[in-house]
Formats: C-alpha cells, sequence, structure tokens
C-alpha cells in the first residue's frame, strides 16, 4: 500500500481514478488497493444486501415503505462546486466522472465478494479531500436504478456533507445517535437511490459519541429500516484524532483518501497500524495526482 504514485491518468493506468482539483491534476486509485482484501469474509447477519435487487420480494411493507417514507429534499447541485472541482453529476462529461464511476464498480465488486456494506472514507490529515470523495461516490452510486445508499457525515467535529449539497444546517446527528432522534426524522432523501444523514454543527465530544454503545444501536436501527445496500460515512482525520479508530467496530472497511502534494508514506503506514487487526484497508486514493505529460503550468 505504499507504492501509490501519480504518474497516470486513470484511463491510461486501468485504475480507479478520483476526481480532479485542476485541470491537471487527476486523482487516481493504488492498483494494489483491492489486493488486500483478506479471503475468508467475516459475513455479518446485520448487514442489508447490496441493492433492491438482493432484496427477498416479500418483506414486510413496513420495511419496504421506510426508504419512501423519508423526506425528499433535492439539493441545489445545478450550482454547486465543491472548491475549484465539480460533482461529478453536474459534469457528466468531465474525465473524473468516469473515473468515479470506475472506483464505484470496483468497490461494489468488492463488497458483493465478501458480503460487506459498511464503508468508512477518511484521511491520514485534514485536507486531503475525504469529503469530497464521499460525496461523490455517494453521488455516482446512486445513479444505480434500482440502488439505496446512505451517507452519513461522521465528521462530528467539521460536518462538511451538508454544506457540499447547498443543505447546510440540517440534521440533528448527536440527538440520532443517542436515540433521541428516530431514522425518518434524522436521514432524507436527496433522490429515490440516495439518502443522507447530516450533521448541522460541530460537536465537541465526538469521539465520546463514536464510543457511546447508543451509536451502534443507531446505526442498526437505521440499515434495518432503510435496508440500504451501501452505507458511506464520512470520518475525520484518522491521526488526528481517535474518532475513526473507535468507530471502526461499526465498519467493514475504510477507504483512505491521500493527497498527492501533502501525504507521505509514513502517514500511510500510521494509518495501517490504526487498522491493524481492527478492519481492512480497503484500498488508498490517491488525490490531486498530475496526469502523465500535464504541463506544470496549468496545474
Amino acid at each position: 500500500m505504499k507504492d501509490f504514485h501519480a504518474g497516470e491518468s486513470g484511463a491510461q493506468a486501468g485504475g480507479a481514478a478520483l476526481l480532479a482539483s485542476g485541470r491537471s491534476d487527476q486523482p487516481e486509485m493504488n492498483r494494489q488497493g483491492f489486493k488486500r482484501f483478506r479471503r475468508k469474509a467475516l459475513h455479518r447477519d446485520r448487514h442489508a444486501p447490496l441493492s433492491d435487487v438482493d432484496i427477498p420480494h416479500n418483506l414486510p411493507a413496513r420495511i419496504e415503505d421506510e426508504w419512501a417514507q423519508l423526506q425528499l429534499v433535492p439539493p441545489s447541485i445545478r450550482r454547486l462546486e465543491m472548491e475549484s472541482a465539480p460533482l461529478v453529476n453536474l459534469h457528466r462529461d468531465d474525465p473524473a466522472a468516469a473515473a468515479f464511476d470506475l472506483l464505484r464498480t470496483r468497490l461494489l465488486q468488492a463488497l458483493r465478494d465478501h458480503g460487506w456494506s459498511r464503508i468508512a472514507i477518511a484521511a491520514p490529515t485534514a485536507g486531503c479531500g475525504a469529503t469530497f470523495t464521499a460525496v461523490n461516490l455517494a453521488l455516482s452510486l446512486a445513479r444505480i436504478p434500482g440502488s439505496r445508499t446512505v451517507l452519513m457525515d461522521m465528521n462530528m467535529r467539521a460536518p462538511g456533507i451538508g454544506a457540499a449539497l447547498a443543505m447546510p444546517g440540517i440534521g440533528d446527528m448527536r440527538g440520532f445517535l443517542a436515540g433521541e432522534v428516530a431514522v425518518r426524522d434524522q436521514l432524507l432523501r436527496i433522490s429515490d437511490t440516495l439518502a443522507l444523514g447530516l450533521a448541522r454543527r460541530p460537536e465537541h465530544d465526538a469521539s465520546e459519541r463514536m464510543h457511546d454503545p447508543r451509536t451502534a444501536r443507531a446505526l442498526e436501527r437505521m440499515t434495518t429500516a432503510l435496508r440500504p445496500g451501501v452505507v458511506l460515512f464520512d470520518l475525520p482525520p484518522v491521526l488526528a484524532h481517535d474518532d475513526l479508530a473507535a468507530f471502526l467496530p461499526q465498519v467493514d472497511g475504510v477507504l483512505l483518501v491521500s493527497d498527492a502534494a501533502s501525504t507521505t508514506a509514513a502517514h500511510i503506514e500510521a494509518c495501517e497500524r490504526v487498522l491493524d487487526g481492527q478492519s481492512r484497508l480497503l484500498g488508498v486514493v490517491l488525490n490531486r495526482a498530475r496526469r502523465a505529460g500535464a504541463d506544470p503550468a496549468n496545474a
């Protein structure tokens, strides 16, 4: 996992590349990232199937209806950009959109192979683009007809998903995790295939919320009620706080987002030590990797 590099575009490398922050930047999926899976899967009954196609048709109507009963609040996505890099749903002709779709496909294949569904997305340090990656990956997953994806803003120190989708000030994540807010009152749908769990303000005791047993029960209620195929959790930087370490029992694996300009091999090694024996490192996404042959003056 230490041999990540920036040199080829996602199409040239055959890997899963992510969205670029500039004209000459192209994030790239570590081509060995998905070779680290352990062959013996840890199947847990609590995890939902990967899509509505896999849901038995004879489920009770109450369970089937929970998703449809979530409030539908379409975001103002047509006028949004995150920093200098557009959301992929707004710029479908951008090569980065295809790169996110490739990452989506590789991730889904791995999840299906192992019966997994809960994925944490985090960076070693702040500013690597974890929230940006989580939002765009969720949007890509949500374009699959009949699917159900949930994106949860678990970066309670600096929640950013609501702002990224022009939906600030929505959601009581603290109350939801404490069991004080019902699933249908906390989560909302922005489409037929994507639901969000938002946090409207930072929390000073974010790490303690992750340790609280009520958090696991709240997430269990959510997955039972909504039956999502994939749940993405946006989390704080791995090396800055113990939030992700405390949250690892709730996920099947971690997608690590690195930055070509700031992340070092030592950062990746430190993150691997945090995960060692606790969860799986599904892959390392190299963000802002320069394309081969790009003119530095245009970066």
